[in-house]
């Protein structure tokens, strides 16, 4: 079983050849969510995120030969970075399977980092069983992303980081995204080792619970499917070892849904300029989430990655600005007429309101004959604000159905 021994070597190992990645306060973040908000800016790495700290460590545990031999893995994206990245530095021969719906920019900056990138199968799981069939063909080194305890002591020195830093004395809690788990293996075994009175929190996507299910369960459960803005922690089933270490030295594992998620991308990107992927800002929708719960805490979120796709983050703000009730989409019927339009539009600009787009449904509208459908897509001050809008809509003869986008 890893220790806090462990941790300390492999912090000894990689430490120069790391990024130190900063913690912050946030002043805004703190009083809105009613608790000392602190963020370990993992994102700040060379390539995007806590993935090298792991990879680094196995990588450079391994023998002469095995380095030879040249090594294969299997990712979405940030691990792939990770030991593409490294296996570059230190002259080793990287294999790469992403599944083939893994956003271009990944797969380019895996290639420009010199690895040879195979794209195949639709997740994770079945880039992973490839690159074990290929690594025995081809008698690679497997550098699995979060089973290994090579890569849970690498990540688990962002623990003893944060241990050595003057703004994490007196923290109470530890927020900390969990796909697979050894991110937060890791941490968890410095902290508590170090520092047991540190409540050691995880979450997961709600679409993708599989550690929390598997808690449950007292096993590892397989869940039949995986989607969400979190892709980084998509995983569909816990590992033994990374389920036994959580058991024994995390505290708690919540969930966050993908409105959360999107509200907090857009919450550090607006308040704090942090591009975050939604790994990244699921530990910010959770504790935003359960605010009674950190009331008054030192809490520190660790900002797991950020590497976002641009198409992406421009569809999670337009979700995130959605759930947080500062755009919303107004479907009314109003008569085929000259005017018309002009008469509702005059309506909105009595209320001083911001229209972002105007559409009219022609071709598919069910409206009878004389009469079309109009959608006004408005920038809201939010959830109350639209309810008004709604209102002062309805009692001017126009009923509208509301939409989020997003």
């Amino acid at each position: 079983m890893l220790t806090k021994l462990d941790i300390e070597k492999a912090y000894l190992a990689i430490r120069d050849q790391v990024f130190r990645t900063p913690l912050v306060y946030s002043q805004k973040l703190s009083q809105l969510c009613g608790c000392q908000t602190l963020f370990k800016l993992e994102n700040l790495q060379m390539t995007g995120s806590f993935k090298e700290r792991g990879a680094l460590n196995k990588l450079l545990s391994l023998s002469v030969s095995d380095r030879s031999r040249g090594v294969i893995a299997a990712s979405a994206g940030n691990h792939a970075q990770a030991v593409a990245y490294h296996c570059q530095r230190l002259g080793i021969r990287a294999k790469i399977v992403m599944p083939q719906g893994t956003p271009l920019i990944k797969v380019l900056s895996t290639q420009n980092y010199g690895a040879e990138v195979i794209l195949q199968g639709t997740t994770v799981d079945d880039a992973s069983d490839l690159a074990l069939e290929i690594s025995q063909k081809e008698a690679l080194v497997f550098i699995h992303p979060f089973r290994d305890p090579a890569v849970i002591a690498g990540q688990g020195t962002i623990g003893k980081e944060l241990l050595q830093d003057d703004l994490a004395k007196g923290v109470d809690a530890v927020v900390c995204p969990i796909g697979g788990g050894g991110l937060i293996s890791g941490i968890a075994i410095y902290l508590k080792e170090a520092m047991p009175e540190v409540k050691i929190i995880g979450v997961q996507a709600s679409n993708c619970p599989s550690m929390k299910q598997s808690l449950a369960a007292g096993r590892p459960v397989r869940l039949p499917s995986a989607s969400s803005l979190a892709d980084g922690i998509t995983i569909k089933r816990a590992e033994p070892l990374n389920l036994s270490l959580v058991q024994k030295y995390v505290d708690e594992v919540v969930t966050a849904d993908e409105d959360q998620i999107a509200n907090a991308i857009l919450l550090l990107l607006e308040m704090e300029k942090i591009v975050t992927e939604g790994a990244g800002a699921i530990p910010l929708a959770a504790i935003m989430n359960r605010k009674a719960e950190f009331a008054g805490q030192k809490v520190i979120s660790i900002i797991s990655g950020g590497n976002i796709d641009v198409n992406i983050l421009g569809r999670i703000i337009t979700r995130g600005l959605a759930a947080a009730g500062r755009v919303a989409q107004f479907t009314l019927r109003i008569r085929d007429l000259p005017g018309s339009l002009l008469a509702v539009l005059e309506i909105v600009k009595t209320m001083q309101i911001n229209i972002l787009d105007v559409m009219h449904h022609r071709l598919e509208s069910p409206a009878p004959f004389g009469f079309v459908d109009v959608s006004l897509t408005l920038e809201t001050k939010g959830h109350a604000h639209i309810e008004e809008i709604k209102q002062t809509l309805n009692d001017a003869g126009y009923p509208p159905q509301i939409c989020l986008p997003g």
